[in-house]
């Protein structure tokens, strides 16, 4: 007896039925199962295995007369101690040293990694975007363009260079916006982009008692530039539409409410925000993620970091047959050179 207290010729049998099942989507039967399992038994005994391992909830049958498809506790089970891992390809590892290079900024980067995941895996990728509070000020610049436009040039943490065009309620001159820069640079620069906003905020009011109008003015042209989430998503999903491609007639009914949940991103949330203070990768099957809409799907993450502090998770949702033996490695990667590349 082996793990889940099921014999060698059950965990045979269940290991078959789970890759064949992989393949195709379709319920597995007994003639089919004798010959991909390769035993020297009869499809009679076949199909006794395969009511014993439905009756420890392995396997269910979707009519009386089908074949049998794997549970999720069935899917853990392969997972966990059947599966065997396959190398990344060298055209996947070169299209991850291209896309994750180390000049790239971390927005670039994060996309960069959702859509090499989808692409890879043919599943739907997903990153969320480093959090702001580990995002530092480094350096802030405005150069005034036409009307009340305000060019920023903002350097984060080391090197990452963001430009953004935002409009003011008041003309500045040149040497104005050298003044507000030098200030906010003079006061900010080194601190976490969430503190530095938190503060101009409470200034701006701190300046409105005083009936400052040029402080209040250029506090809030600093706090416009400053905003970064305007706009923003706080997780990239990428490559939904793969998910019908592949998807059988049963799987396309639930299509509907997950695509529902990439647009609304809380659940998803939640459960990758779990997957942050992780370590390494997490899958999770059907109703591990602890979300009804993820009930037939699988979600595989990892944590990525930029060497000294977690940033965010990036990771692929699919349906549960999955292959996972080159899903799984393709999440470790791309989290590790992601990694890497933010860490420079």
């Amino acid at each position: 007896m082996t793990a889940q207290g099921i014999s060698e010729r059950a965990r045979v049998v269940l290991k078959a039925l789970v890759e064949r099942h992989i393949r195709d989507g379709q319920p597995v039967g007994s003639t089919t199962l004798l010959r991909e399992a390769g035993l020297p038994v009869s499809a009679a005994t076949i199909r006794n295995v395969m009511s014993d391992l439905e009756e420890r909830g392995l396997l269910h049958s979707l009519h009386t007369s089908s074949g049998r498809v794997p549970t999720a506790m069935g899917y853990r089970l392969f997972v966990d101690s059947m599966l065997q891992i396959k190398p990344l390809s060298d055209a996947a590892i070169a299209a991850l040293r291209v896309e994750l290079h180390p000049d790239k900024s971390s927005s670039e980067l994060v996309q960069a990694a959702s859509s090499l995941l989808s692409s890879i895996t043919e599943q739907a990728g997903l990153v969320t975007v480093p959090r702001q509070e580990a995002n530092q000020l480094r350096q802030v610049e405005f150069l005034p363009l036409s009307g009340d436009r305000v060019l920023v040039i903002l350097v984060v943490n080391e090197r990452e260079v963001q430009n953004r065009i935002i409009h003011t309620q008041r003309p500045f001159s040149e040497a104005q916006l050298r003044e507000a820069a030098a200030m906010v640079n003079q006061r900010f620069a080194g601190q976490p982009l969430q503190q530095v906003q938190e503060r101009l905020l409470a200034e701006m009011c701190e300046a409105r008692s005083q009936i400052d109008d040029y402080l209040q003015a250029s506090l809030d042209l600093a706090s416009k530039a400053l905003d970064q989430d305007a706009g923003e998503d706080e997780c990239l999903v990428a490559g939904e539409a793969r998910l019908l491609g592949k998807a059988t007639a049963e799987e396309m009914l639930k299509l509907r409410e997950l695509f529902d949940a990439f647009e609304q991103k809380k659940d998803l949330l939640h459960l990758l925000e779990r997957c942050t203070r992780a370590q390494g990768v997490q899958v999770f099957i059907g109703d591990e993620a602890g979300y009804e809409v993820f009930g037939n799907y699988s979600v595989i993450t990892a944590p990525y970091d930029d060497g000294v502090r977690p940033l965010g998770v990036l990771g692929v949702i699919g349906p549960t047959r999955m292959a996972y033996e080159r899903v799984i490695p393709m999440v470790d990667v791309t989290a590790r050179m992601l990694s890497a590349a933010l860490t420079g």
